[in-house]
């Protein structure tokens, strides 16, 4: 079999799309010494990304040259059994698709997006889910809402999690201490929260919580730190951290490394998860990974990532977020029991099994295509 992955957001910063692509390459490679793998890339040297044995083909970086050309003539010369996509495929693809499904917050929070971008989602994504053959997503939650979204049969619909990578685990605390003060001049003790600056993740509500919590218990001396990247909604996140009267106990490290997140993960008291929206929560699981309790807000896919093993609260209520992180900081043997829960939880979840998973679906995929096209021809978009 030969089995081609759009896989361009490695490299680019591209957070969670980047996260899992490039872990379910690296499970590909660990278990599939059988299969060619071909990955479409933007980025100019693919050697820290992609195996070695994979072939790795250069496709444009900007959306709309990807989808419109690019990747479809690279698709005709190549000739996979299939591509794997995560939300939209090329317009005219002339191999099955397989596409990953997130979420459809774009569908159920349109205000969460500038408007061009959820338009342009809604139809891309319903093209998409017009033709794949197998949609892939991460939680029930995400699968129930694309099934209420678009209709979809539900047999179509595969539910294969996430999982924190094998480099998040517990380190000793004063190696990460170490670390993050000298990468980032940051001294403990610090609250933690990942995510992009970004509406739907609800960095304002955290921080107005957390001024509420600095006000209620001015003996704690936490600061609150927000690791993730700009992005348009940035400039209000940040209005709302200079508002918030602890703006001096506020700090911003946009986009941070893998192995930067490890440090910063194990070195902070708690994690708080405030997104108001989510199909899965990969910062959760990071985070229980390393040891951390968690806070995380009790709506769409969290608490079913969590299950047990954090502390919920309304994203929406000040009061809530603020007593769950004043709950954890002042009691320590909570604390304590929820590290303990937060591994075991993450412990439940394995990128070579997801990657497994998803092998299966590309070959029962690609042998059904086969059986129907005995000659070997990929199908077109007319015969999907």
């Amino acid at each position: 079999m030969k089995f081609s992955v759009d896989a361009h957001a490695i490299g680019r910063h591209l957070t969670g799309n980047e996260v899992y692509i490039r872990n379910l390459l690296n499970g590909f490679a660990a278990l599939d010494d059988q299969s060619d793998f071909i990955a479409y890339l933007s980025v100019d040297d693919p050697a820290p990304w992609v195996s070695p044995r994979f072939s790795v083909q250069r496709v444009s970086a900007n959306p709309f040259a990807r989808l419109g050309w690019d990747l479809s003539r690279q698709l005709r010369q190549d000739r996979p059994d299939l591509l794997h996509v995560q939300y939209t495929a090329p317009l005219a693809c002339p191999v099955p698709v397989v596409v990953s499904v997130h979420d459809v917050s774009f569908l159920e929070h349109p205000e969460f997006f500038p408007r061009f971008r959820a338009r342009q989602l809604r139809w891309s994504v319903a093209h998409t889910m017009g033709f794949a053959k197998k949609i892939l997503t991460l939680s029930e939650f995400s699968s129930t809402a694309i099934q209420r979204g678009y209709g979809v049969d539900p047999e179509e619909v595969i539910v294969i999690p996430l999982a924190a990578a094998p480099e998040f685990r517990p380190e000793h605390l004063d190696n990460a201490l170490d670390a993050v003060r000298s990468k980032f001049q940051l001294p403990a003790p610090y609250i933690l929260s990942v995510g992009d600056l970004q509406q739907r993740k609800n960095q304002i509500g955290l921080i107005e919580a957390f001024a509420e919590l600095v006000q209620s218990f001015p003996h704690l001396r936490h600061r609150l730190v927000l690791a993730g990247k700009e992005t348009w909604f940035a400039s209000k996140v940040r209005d709302a951290a200079k508002s918030s009267g602890v703006a001096d106990r506020i700090r911003f490290l946009g986009f941070v490394t893998d192995q930067d997140l490890l440090h910063l993960y194990n070195a902070c008291d708690l994690f708080v998860f405030p997104s108001f929206y989510e199909g899965f929560g990969l910062p959760i699981l990071e985070a229980m990974a390393c040891g951390r309790a968690v806070a995380c807000s009790n709506t769409s896919a969290m608490p079913e990532v969590a299950d047990g093993a954090a502390i919920l609260f309304d994203p929406h209520s000040t009061a809530e977020i603020t007593r769950a992180m004043a709950d954890l900081l002042r009691d320590a043997e909570l604390r304590s029991r929820m590290e303990r829960l937060g591994q075991q939880r993450a412990a439940h979840f394995s990128w070579r099994e997801s990657a497994q998973r998803t092998l299966e679906v590309y070959y029962a995929v690609a042998e059904r295509n086969r059986q129907k096209n005995p000659q070997g021809v990929p199908a077109s978009l007319s015969s999907q």
